[in-house]
């Protein structure tokens, strides 16, 4: 089909507003962990983490049932959308248990080893090319995290490796959804995801009651902890709104880099709220992650752009 006859994937309007709505997510992003921060004070972790799947889903509710996406539920994948749901509930308890302890922007630095994961998995298990050069960014883009978590573990103990623990996690279940966007709606998926994040919540906190766990021992909130659960899954939902329209306007290749400004923009929030900042070795880290990711990101952009040959072998990116 020649190029005068195809339909552009992306105008340059298209582009611009997926630029525009990227950065309205990644701006709005970090306010999910602030209301969680805030609210970790009196409220478990997995209380949180169930206030957020409720309201996300709500929010998701309307969307789901306007664009009719109930017709599009896949239940022969269900077992694959409840080890969604399981590994995003895995991720979000270890994020927000860590928010007590460490510092936002700490904490979302050190979570930006994800994209490196999701190279290294996507490498082992979807079998993807990967060249050696991105294979020794990721090594040095875990050397910035361990810059980050090597003083946080002097301060909290093991508890800076959750944010790690919740990067493999989000990693894991990136690729997962990456193979059943394929064939199934982005809407129907999140509100899937919400409600089998909420179920096995619902489950944990009635096994934590009594226990006095200050991860699965539910509690009833009180006055603005109400607002700050609340927030925590209005903050979600929206993000994801913006994240879904941002992706459909623009390549992903164009949108991912600007991910990275969350940790500027976690930064600016954590400071006007809790008065943290990173230190001048935490900044070293940051900016070691940040390259690596962007060098990552370029390298797969670059080869991606190389046409591949009708065998089936394929040459290792240099």
């Amino acid at each position: 089909m020649s190029s005068s006859s195809a339909r552009p994937v992306s105008s340059a309007s298209d582009v611009t507003m997926g630029l525009v709505l990227m950065v309205l997510s990644v701006m709005v992003s970090p306010l999910i962990d602030i209301f969680a921060k805030l609210a970790i004070t009196t409220v478990p972790s997995g209380e949180i983490t169930a206030g957020r799947f409720i309201v996300q889903a709500l929010c998701m509710l309307p969307l789901v049932i306007w664009r009719r996406s109930f017709a599009d539920f896949s239940w022969r994948q269900s077992l694959f959308h409840a080890i969604r749901g399981a590994i995003i509930t895995v991720s979000m308890i270890s994020f927000v248990t860590t928010l007590k302890y460490m510092a936002v922007a700490d904490a979302i630095a050190i979570f930006f080893v994800e994209p490196i994961m999701v190279t290294i998995l996507g490498g082992i298990f979807l079998k993807e090319t990967i060249g050696w050069r991105r294979y020794t960014a990721c090594g040095v883009g875990f050397f910035g995290a361990m810059l980050i978590i090597q003083p946080s573990f002097e301060e909290v103990g093991y508890i800076a490796l959750l944010p790690v623990v919740s990067a493999l996690c989000i990693a894991i279940f990136v690729l997962m959804t990456r193979a059943l966007s394929r064939r199934e709606d982005p809407w129907s998926m999140q509100f899937q995801m919400s409600i089998w994040g909420l179920l096995f919540c619902v489950l944990l906190l009635l096994l934590g009651q009594g226990t006095g766990s200050d991860l699965f021992d539910p509690v009833m909130p009180e006055g603005r902890a109400w607002f700050y659960v609340a927030g925590v899954g209005a903050m979600a939902a929206i993000t994801g709104i913006l994240g879904v329209y941002a992706y459909r306007a623009a390549p992903a290749s164009t949108l991912a880099p600007l991910q990275y400004f969350e940790i500027v923009s976690a930064t600016i929030f954590a400071w006007l709220v809790f008065g943290d900042f990173p230190d001048a070795v935490k900044w070293l880290g940051i900016a070691i992650i940040v390259a690596s990711g962007f060098y990552i990101l370029w390298r797969e952009r670059r080869f991606a752009s190389k046409p591949v040959s009708d065998t089936s072998e394929v040459t290792l990116a240099p």
